[in-house]
């Protein structure tokens, strides 16, 4: 059976919103990391805000860089979960995910195929957390305090959930790659 995995940017205080405003070093140990990541996933799961957000740049990206990472989100099947959009035909290999989740995530890990992983996200990745459908959560916990009423991964209403730590790395920038598993 196929993992759901979600692997985050977050900084001290517990923010993913838009690390690319606080996220100030990416070094060969986080590099390592979510390309291993990404080669054990051959599906992508997201919300509609990064799917919004991502949708207009990454078919867009040919070359640099990014390239690869480009090729192998572009051409992978993605799962859009998002209660207000009614289509996303904008980006090529993507579907909408249409009634319940719990159903929909039961039918992707019976599939064919390697891990899922979850694309940003964090409203998703709480969704997930919280209907205990999510199998693994991969935090890149990074030395700063992002303030500025930016939103956190777990807000004060957060039911309480058990986690198990698999694994935990301290890279050469200071940042935490820490790996967990709900407790069922």
């Amino acid at each position: 059976m196929r993992k759901l995995v979600s692997g985050l940017f977050v900084s001290l205080d517990g923010v993913a919103e838009s690390p690319d405003q606080w996220q100030f070093a990416f070094d060969a140990e986080m590099g390592a990391a979510l390309a291993e990541s990404l080669e054990k996933a051959d599906t992508i799961m997201m919300g509609r805000v990064t799917y919004s957000e991502w949708a207009g740049y990454w078919p867009t990206v040919t070359g640099g860089e990014d390239a690869d990472f480009a090729k192998w989100i572009n051409t992978s099947p993605k799962y859009i979960v998002s209660s207000t959009l009614t289509d996303v035909d904008e980006w090529a290999n993507s579907t909408l995910v249409k009634g319940d989740l719990a159903t929909a995530v039961a039918e992707l890990k019976a599939g064919e195929g390697k891990d899922i992983t979850v694309a940003g996200s964090p409203t998703l990745v709480r969704s997930l957390l919280e209907h205990d459908l999510l199998d693994e959560l991969v935090l890149l916990i990074h030395p700063v305090i992002a303030g500025q009423n930016r939103a956190r991964l777990f807000g004060d209403d957060a039911t309480m959930k058990k986690l198990e730590l698999v694994s935990a790395q301290p890279t050469s920038s200071g940042t935490i790659i820490a790996t967990y598993r709900p407790q069922r």
